[in-house]
């Protein structure tokens, strides 16, 4: 009996020892996997945004007098030519010499801004026809294997932007010869304000009206502002770049506009990274050195006809391109520890295998805000750990939440 009793003191023991040490074994670390793909990356440079009128007019008073009440408002669309409003002579219609001059001098003006704004039209179709022709020949030369792809992209470019410039010109001309108009009829009214004869002042260009400085009647003196428009089909996108990364950007790089508040993503194209930068105080408090980058929309004017003057919107513009290549989530990727000289030992991510975290270092070749690009030490359709807890060594027993 006393040897039973033994006997079954040590099981019970032996029991409560297999269930304690069951009870305090480490337990696995729960992480989140995915798996490594091959497939496209791209790096970018992101950043917010907004846009802008590429031109904006201020319709101004031509002559000093008693400006009637204007019906115009924000937001209403006018047609070039169209009375924007009126002005009577003032209580006293008398024109001096002085201001005989200045109303001369102001057509004279006008007339060689019209000419020199002439003059660039002409050179600007010329340039025009000659980007036009090149790309011609070195399409033509391109089916035959002569010219390289490259080369016929870059003439495309080279076209595209000479009609953009071929535009402003003609833009340019059409103000200046209002402005023009403006001056002649000014000289001509002056000249007429004895008889008491109304003056109409007329919209430059077809828009819409952005602002109305004046709304009252009132006397308004020569130069006064009055209205404020612009065409809302001819936007472009604004985005202030560290000069650090606008280093990477170039004009027609492609730029996808998102958070703009449409259904889809935007397509844009860089037209210009400003030659001169400026500094600007970040929330935190630091300095940062900026340049403007300058963006045209060319996803069609119908999918962004929401889109106003100023409105933020979400900038990527893509530095780089590549087709296949292998990809993790960038939340994998970790820098491995320094070495004993205090050189960077590069990075590192961890495999999952079965049920154990294998620590791999890794070739980083980029990295966006999504995505990391790698060189080796990771193949294709493996598990990888995101974000690792603190917990996770090489080899420690690891349990997924999530399959790949």
């Amino acid at each position: 009996m006393q040897r039973r009793s033994w006997i079954t003191l040590s099981l019970a023991a032996a029991a409560a020892a297999v269930l304690l040490g069951w009870a305090f074994r480490p337990r696995p670390v729960e992480v989140e996997v995915a798996a490594a793909r091959l497939g496209s990356f791209e790096t970018t440079v992101d950043e917010d945004g907004r846009t802008r009128l590429r031109d904006r007019f201020v319709v101004a008073a031509p002559l000093a007098g008693q400006l009637q009440r204007i019906s115009w408002r924000e937001g209403d669309s006018v047609q070039a030519g169209q009375v924007l409003a009126t002005l009577q002579p003032a209580l006293s219609p008398l024109l001096g010499a002085r201001d005989r001059a200045q109303l001369q001098a102001a057509l004279a003006a006008a007339q060689a801004a019209l000419q020199s704004a002439r003059h660039q039209a002409q050179a600007a179709q010329a340039r025009l026809s000659q980007a036009e022709h090149a790309l011609r020949r070195s399409a033509d030369l391109a089916g035959q294997g002569f010219v390289s792809a490259s080369q016929l992209d870059n003439e495309a470019l080279a076209a595209a932007q000479a009609r953009a410039e071929h535009e402003a010109a003609q833009a340019a001309e059409e103000t200046a010869r209002f402005q023009w108009e403006q001056a002649r009829a000014a000289l001509q009214a002056a000249r007429q304000t004895e008889a008491g004869e109304p003056f109409a002042v007329r919209a430059p260009v077809s828009g819409r009206v952005l602002k109305v400085h004046q709304t009252s009647e009132a006397t308004v003196a020569l130069g006064t502002p009055l209205l404020e428009l612009g065409d809302t089909r001819r936007l472009e996108v604004l985005a202030e770049l560290l000069t650090t990364d606008a280093l990477q950007v170039h004009p027609g790089s492609p730029v996808r506009i998102e958070g703009w508040g449409g259904p889809a993503p935007l397509q844009a194209q860089v037209r210009l990274v400003e030659p001169g930068g400026f500094t600007k105080v970040s929330a935190l408090g630091v300095e940062e050195q900026r340049v403007n980058v300058l963006m045209d929309l060319t996803s069609p004017p119908a999918q962004w006809a929401a889109l106003g003057d100023g409105y933020r919107v979400g900038v990527r513009i893509i530095t780089g391109q590549q087709a296949r290549v292998l990809t993790v989530p960038v939340g994998a990727l970790f820098p491995l520890p320094a070495d004993h000289g205090g050189a960077a030992a590069g990075w590192g991510v961890f495999v999952l295998d079965g049920g154990r975290a294998r620590l791999h270092p890794v070739t980083l070749r980029g990295r966006n805000a999504q995505q990391a690009w790698l060189g080796d030490g990771v193949q294709a359709g493996q598990s990888v750990i995101i974000y690792p807890p603190e917990a996770v060594r090489d080899g420690a027993r690891v349990s997924p939440r999530n399959s790949p």
